[in-house]
């Protein structure tokens, strides 16, 4: 019986490069696992004692010193700016993590070590780099946890923060921990309150030019305003607006504004006691976070109107350098559709019911119409005979989920409303139903059906004997497939044909379609619609707007209060509106199938709260305080500005500090995971590019430049009813694996809480230290892979650390041992080589490589100068390095005898003079076998090479007695010599 040695080792796998290439046999080398120090080592050894020492102590100079601070150009963090007011700046993001109560597993750290690695070579290769962490520490996680232990959230938050900013300070992270921030501090509360009444504040004007010189731009509210009242922009009525009520004044400011509140469709989540996002309800229509089922209601909701910037969404990742995979996502996501919107006219009313089409060709054969059953006109399209068959319709239809709704096999179901609506082609009266598998969130929430081309339309036609015509011809080959002759008509047809074909029965006195192809047809009916009045071509979004509001009570809250006309924005010397402390924290949770519960919200049992008397300008009176509060997106959609200036307090940033930083691409190289390349990356372009508009940053994207690492995964085990066991409870016995001495499954996965499978980078710390984590985890692959964890090839990084060590320090004596011999231009054409990979690998981010050719180095050195190598190859050494091994290089820099932290060293340069190839290796060849390689001028003719490989020492004894019956030459490549 074997337990495991630790959670993620995963038996058998191919080595690091640094595993691949260490010298296991080296005298003095230690054994895979073991704490590298013994009865037998040597004094001065570098081992896991003295790397903790070393570790411990240039972290605490490092923050004693500042090291890392960064100066802005003005400002309170401008003192030191002139000693880098000559320099390049480059501002380096990690995607802020949530501080979970389980610290950090070794996943964690990839990405974080990569940025930082890239961090420290820009300050060595001369520029002002802003790097630090923050810490994104809202949301539902504290809650449920605040409401299992019923301790108050912010204390669990705080105490998580401070586990996290403890692991990545022992990691030796060179962030300037001045700008760290939490979304929960009270000044970044009041900063994201800022931005969001700067949103809420504007108004998007499609008519003004951006500063990009294309239409469409947020304008501040007061503008709108004012065009109201010089009359400039007509009101709805054409009253003047001093005919206005006030309350009249305030709806219609209010309907313009970018974050605005509606009874909209929401996802309504019972378990969880809130509304979520689309983008937090998984495939299967679940939330994403509990896994509850999700359930679509119509509710009053604050809402941001993002879907005005969806064409400058779309265009503008054009502008980035983005992984083509997110750039592909986000596009997906957004959606856009080019197609009409087309106008009927319902029967008997003034009403008009618009849908939007991607097939306005068909429209001859739109036989009824559907309307989700959240639709807006359901009520007044009802007639009274059929109101309670569509109530009933529309109660079942809440407790399904979209997926469900959508199903390809449910059977389609529906509800006539009793009203007609007329199509504009042929003044025919077609029947409004209402049905669940439209749904409100895409187009309209309405559809114009032509069963011929839509299966789920076919389907419900037939069920209900509705009429099929068909406005495209299917080819011959998709009736044999069904067994059945061309015809168009559509009664004997088997399903419908959704393909491409001429138009067929699709004319009027003014338009006729027929015998055109789908692109002509399209273009023809537009057109038609348009000089008809009764559509337009436009380009529709997939996008919603998005949901802003939450029924909870740890989040931000909004910086509104309401008085009898509506909501009203807090002035800015009002702010933070600051969470109340309460034990009363707990949301009201449902049933989870409960679809009719109705959300009650936390703070609306703190009446003294809720309910302030405060002045505004017209002396003290009662208002009442909004008691949703904001998702956990919001604090993480412009964070990076507050990194920019965490001090200041009367704006966003100072121009000249945001100018700086941002440049003019955005951050220079933002890092994260590859499952926030919709969200997150989505609403932060959005507060951005308002933020664009209004002045306050002059980048039109936030982020230049992004990339996806990759996950590191391990092994993990489920047991006999398929839950996730303790991985380092796990015993493998003749490999068979148990936990408790039941057999469990074993799997492969990323490293986390869910799987169960978590390693600590506190274990790893102790077990080998800091600077031996980050050597291995750079070196395991390209930084973009996903890769497999294995605790017993870390010891390959730590042998890594020990050669360099044993290259500067003599293990027995401690004393630096380089000399002061010039090296050999052998040895000057390894360092160059190593120094000109290292430098082109950095630049790209390529974090592996450069281990790979430090060791080769590092090696050549060992073996040709076992007593100690030059200072001139020892140094650059050190120096490269020292953005994977930052505690161990600042130690060898410091012996080496330099005072100064090596932070802002110069990195190596190159000598362009040793890359030049002056030799080359051409292997001898007896007998077919390499015997021999000779190192010869490059050119060398066959004649010489054939005369030197006769006459090498290596040669000669496979020669005795034998007779030479042919030599081979290729110059440059081989010799072969026959016998």
């Amino acid at each position: 019986m074997q337990k495991r040695p630790a959670a993620g080792v995963l038996g058998s796998l191919p080595m690091s490069p640094v595993e691949a290439t260490s010298e296991s046999d080296t005298p003095g080398s230690d054994s895979a696992g073991s704490d590298f120090s013994g009865p037998d080592k040597p004094a001065h050894r570098y081992g896991v004692a003295l790397a903790g020492e070393i570790e411990a102590r240039w972290q605490q100079r490092w923050e004693t010193e500042g090291t890392f601070h960064t100066p802005n150009p003005t400002g309170s963090l401008s003192g030191g700016f002139e000693r880098f007011e000559g320099r390049p700046k480059a501002f380096v993001m990690d995607m802020f993590p949530y501080p979970s109560g389980a610290g950090l597993h070794v996943g964690h750290p990839l990405g974080y070590i990569a940025t930082d690695v890239y961090a420290r070579f820009k300050r060595m290769t001369g520029f002002n780099v802003l790097h630090t962490m923050g810490y994104d520490a809202y949301g539902l996680p504290a809650e449920q946890h605040a409401v299992a232990t019923g301790q108050h959230p912010r204390i669990n938050t705080e105490s998580n923060v401070a586990t996290m900013r403890r692991q990545l300070r022992r990691l030796g992270l060179g962030h300037d921990s001045r700008r760290s921030v939490s979304t929960t501090d009270r000044d970044f509360l009041e900063f994201t309150q800022r931005v969001f009444l700067k949103i809420f504040n504007a108004w998007f004007d499609p008519q003004a030019t951006n500063r990009l010189g294309g239409l469409g731009a947020a304008r501040h509210i007061d503008e709108l305003r004012a065009q109201f009242i010089d009359r400039s922009r007509p009101t709805p009525d054409g009253r003047a607006w001093t005919e206005l009520s006030v309350a009249e004044q305030r709806t219609l400011i209010d309907s313009f504004r970018l974050v605005y509140i509606d009874d909209v469709a929401v996802n309504w989540c019972p378990g969880l006691g809130t509304i979520v996002a689309n983008e937090e309800v998984t495939a299967d229509g679940r939330s994403d976070r509990g896994n509850y089922p999700v359930f679509k209601r119509s509710m009053r909701q604050w809402l941001m109107r993002i879907t005005a910037y969806s064409d400058r969404l779309v265009s503008d990742l054009d502008l980035v350098d983005w992984p083509e995979p997110v750039r592909l996502m986000q596009r997906n996501w957004i959606g856009q559709s080019y197609g009409a919107r087309v106008s009927f006219q319902v029967a008997d009313s003034p009403a008009r019911l618009e849908v939007f089409t991607t097939r306005p060709d068909t429209l001859f054969g739109a036989t009824f119409m559907v309307l989700s059953p959240e639709h807006e006109m359901v009520s007044a399209l009802t007639t009274s005979d059929k109101r309670a068959d569509v109530l009933s319709y529309q109660a079942a239809a809440a407790g399904r989920t979209a997926i469900d709704r959508q199903s390809e096999t449910k059977q389609k179901t529906g509800v006539f409303t009793g009203s007609y609506a007329t199509n504009p082609v042929n003044g025919q009266q077609i029947p409004v139903f209402i049905a669940d598998y439209v749904l409100m969130g895409y187009g309209t929430g309405a559809i114009m059906a032509v069963p011929s081309g839509d299966q789920r339309d076919f389907e419900f036609a037939r069920m209900y004997d509705l009429p099929i015509v068909a406005t495209i011809l299917p080819p011959d080959v998709w009736f044999g497939e069904q067994g059945i002759e061309s015809t168009l008509d559509c009664s004997k047809w088997k399903r419908a044909y959704s393909g491409d074909g001429v138009a067929v029965q699709s004319e009027n006195e003014s338009l006729s379609l027929n015998g055109l192809d789908k692109a002509a047809a399209v273009s023809a009916m537009t057109r038609w619609l348009e000089a008809n009045d009764c559509g337009r071509g436009t380009v529709q979004t997939k996008l919603r707007d998005w949901l802003f509001s939450r029924q909870r009570y740890w989040g931000e809250p909004f910086p509104i209060v309401y008085d009898e006309h509506g909501p009203i924005a807090l002035p800015d010397a009002m702010l933070p509106v600051d969470l109340p402390e309460t034990d009363q924290f707990t949301p009201h949770t449902f049933d989870a199938e409960d679809a009719s519960s109705e959300p009650q919200r936390p703070l609306d049992r703190l009446t003294e709260w809720k309910n302030p008397t405060i002045d505004l300008g017209n002396g003290p009176r009662a208002y009442i305080r909004e008691t949703n509060v904001m998702p956990q997106w919001a604090g993480s959609c412009s964070y990076y500005l507050r990194y920019i200036d965490p001090t200041h307090v009367e704006g966003l940033t100072i121009s000249e500090n945001s100018d700086y930083w941002m440049g003019s691409t955005g951050v220079d190289l933002y890092v994260g995971g590859v499952e926030h390349a919709v969200l997150h990356l989505l609403y932060s372009r959005f507060w951005h590019k308002v933020l664009f508009d209004l002045g306050e940053v002059n980048t039109p994207e936030p982020f230049g430049k992004l990339l996806n690492q990759g996950y590191i995964q391990a092994y993990a085990f489920t047991d006999g009813r398929g839950m996730y066991v303790e991985a380092t409870e796990v015993i493998e016995r003749n490999g068979a694996f148990f936990h408790a001495d039941e057999p469990v499954h074993r799997e492969f996965g990323k490293i986390g809480k869910g799987l169960k499978n978590m390693v600590s980078p506190d274990d790893m710390y102790d077990a080998y230290g800091a600077d031996t984590l980050r050597v291995y985890e750079m070196s395991m692959g390209p930084l973009e892979q996903s890769k497999p964890w294995d605790t017993r090839a870390v010891s390959g990084s730590m042998r890594l650390l020990q050669r360099i060590w044993r290259v500067v320090i003599d293990e027995l004596t401690g004393e630096v041992r380089v000399t002061s011999d010039t090296p050999s231009a052998d040895d000057q054409r390894t360092l160059h080589r190593t120094i000109a990979a290292v430098r082109e690998a950095l630049q790209d981010l390529r974090v592996n490589t450069p281990i790979a050719r430090i060791t080769e180095l590092t090696n050549h050195l060992t073996s040709t100068y076992p007593g100690g190598a030059p200072r001139e190859i020892a140094e650059p050494l050190v120096l490269m390095v020292a953005p994977f091994a930052p505690h161990l290089a600042e130690e060898l820099w410091s012996r080496l005898g330099h005072a100064e932290s090596l932070t802002y060293e110069p990195f190596p340069n190159v000598n362009s003079a040793y890359l030049v190839v002056d030799t080359i290796d051409v292997p001898v060849q007896v007998a077919g076998k390499v015997r021999a390689v000779l190192s010869v001028p490059v050119g060398c003719d066959a004649a010489t090479l054939e005369a030197l490989a006769l006459a090498d020492e290596k040669v000669k004894p496979f020669l005795e007695g034998k007779q030479v019956k042919k030599v081979i030459v290729i110059p440059g490549k081989m010799v072969n010599i026959v016998v």
